[in-house]
């Protein structure tokens, strides 16, 4: 067998001396050594990492279709995704300025491109009351110059401050995740919330916990994964609970907290149902009638 594994393509060799380098590719590859258990390890987080990234690029993809076809971006909190790009984006920024390998961060890079897309189509679709009175397109500049300065701030700030952001990614990720909780609560119903992104961020940070700790070995990212984990397995939870459920009434055809009061219904009075009825006066010497059915007869002498 191992006539065969030292002799495959030399863009095969490459491609793995590449990914899990020389010494690990000769181990594992070439020598078929499976008790390295450390190259068997990073052999393994990189396959992770890899698998990773690259569902990460389509990871929002089914959120991005569901809103777009719905036209409508119920149930998801603007909130949420304003501070879980911004997690994305720190994260995406102090791990390129401490040179980790990309393999370990680089589905940040296409997740924070699709979250800004989604924000941008919450604006769109379901903007909040300070910027619902204006119109689509000047509140969709207004969002890209917030993604723009943010973009400038990043790559600008010296590397002591993005390190300080990266510490506040912690509880950036914990406000990220609680009102798109609350509202699922309180609406009884996950919307366009799609379950292929929940149930991919679950599996992506389980394998990240995993990659950090082999390749990197950063408390903080650690940290943020480990807690992003936690987050996502209740949103997981509540897709499971609310699945197929719409939302409570009064939800759907308006925004959460504003209900259509019904208008009291006015019956008339009873001065205004009273019939008036006039009874004309009878004629002098003639006895008015009685009421009923008898016959009267008059007595003649």
């Amino acid at each position: 067998m191992t006539a065969i594994t030292r002799n495959l393509p030399w863009f095969v060799k490459d491609l793995g001396v590449a990914i899990v380098g020389q010494k690990c590719y000769t181990s594992i590859v070439e020598d078929l050594d499976l008790t390295d258990v450390e190259c068997l390890k990073y052999s393994l987080s990189k396959g992770l990492g890899l698998g990773i990234v690259v569902g990460g690029s389509i990871m929002k993809v089914p959120q991005l279709l569901l809103i777009v076809s719905a036209r409508s971006a119920r149930g998801l909190s603007l909130t949420a995704y304003v501070l879980e790009t911004l997690s994305y984006a720190i994260t995406l920024a102090y791990s390129y300025r401490n040179q980790f390998p990309f393999s370990t961060y680089g589905e940040n890079l296409f997740l924070t491109l699709q979250n800004v897309i989604i924000t941008l189509l919450i604006v769109h679709y379901n903007p909040p009351p300070a910027l619902a009175a204006r119109p689509s397109l000047q509140r969709t500049i207004i969002g890209l110059q917030f993604v723009i300065a943010s973009t400038v701030a990043l790559v600008t700030l010296p590397h002591s401050t993005i390190a300080l952001f990266q510490l506040a990614t912690l509880p950036l990720s914990l406000f990220s995740k609680l009102p798109q909780i609350r509202q699922n609560y309180r609406a009884q119903s996950t919307g366009q919330l799609s379950a292929f992104a929940v149930i991919s961020q679950v599996g992506g940070c389980l394998a990240r916990l995993f990659t950090t700790a082999t390749e990197v070995g950063d408390p903080i990212v650690s940290a943020g994964f480990a807690l992003a984990l936690a987050l996502n397995i209740i949103l997981g939870v509540q897709m499971w609970q609310y699945w197929g459920k719409d939302e409570k009434d009064g939800l759907e055809d308006g925004p959460i907290g504003h209900s259509e009061e019904k208008q009291p219904q006015h019956w008339p009075s009873a001065a205004a149902q009273r019939v008036e009825v006039i009874v004309p006066p009878a004629s002098p010497g003639r006895a008015s009638p009685r009421p009923g059915n008898r016959r009267w007869s008059r007595k003649v002498d």
